[in-house]
């Protein structure tokens, strides 16, 4: 019996980008009455425990979709192993999870965007340091993402 999809999304802080990721494919599978292990981290430290930024949380809500609840930490090598993919949401965190993806991982290594056709090997927008367009920008992503993960499931 195949291992249950799970999915992890991670970005440099976990207060942005990716637990607006983890709410657009939680939002997303419930739409398609999909049960997935959604999941989102950081690979930095600074935020761990924090929840996410609230321009993050308000983009989030405006959608219909509450992350208030989450909160930031950091992956581990034991990611790779739980999960059945991890997905970077840019370059460097790729090449950072890269890195530290144990020999006996057993999840899938790849970019987000990866999965939508045209924007391979690109970053979903970091709006940390931005307004709130910036924000609107990176659900755009991440939803168009989700979108595309769950065609790729069959849901």
């Amino acid at each position: 019996m195949s291992k249950p999809v799970s999915i992890l999304f991670v970005c440099l802080g976990n207060i942005c980008r990716s637990p607006l990721a983890e709410g657009a494919l939680r939002a997303a599978a419930a739409a398609a009455g999909r049960d997935l292990v959604v999941d989102s981290a950081g690979t930095g430290d600074w935020h761990v425990g924090r929840p996410p930024d609230p321009r993050a949380q308000a983009v989030a809500k405006a959608h219909g979709v509450d992350i208030a609840g989450l909160r930031a930490r950091q992956v581990t090598p034991d990611d790779f192993r739980r999960f059945t993919h991890v997905y970077a949401l840019d370059p460097v965190n790729f090449a950072d999870l890269a890195a530290i993806r144990p020999a006996d991982a057993t999840a899938e290594l790849a970019l987000l965007m990866d999965v939508v056709p045209g924007r391979e090997g690109t970053a979903v927008v970091d709006p940390y340091y931005g307004d709130a367009t910036g924000f609107e920008i990176t659900w755009a992503d991440v939803t168009t993402a989700a979108a595309r993960l769950i065609d790729r499931l069959g849901g």
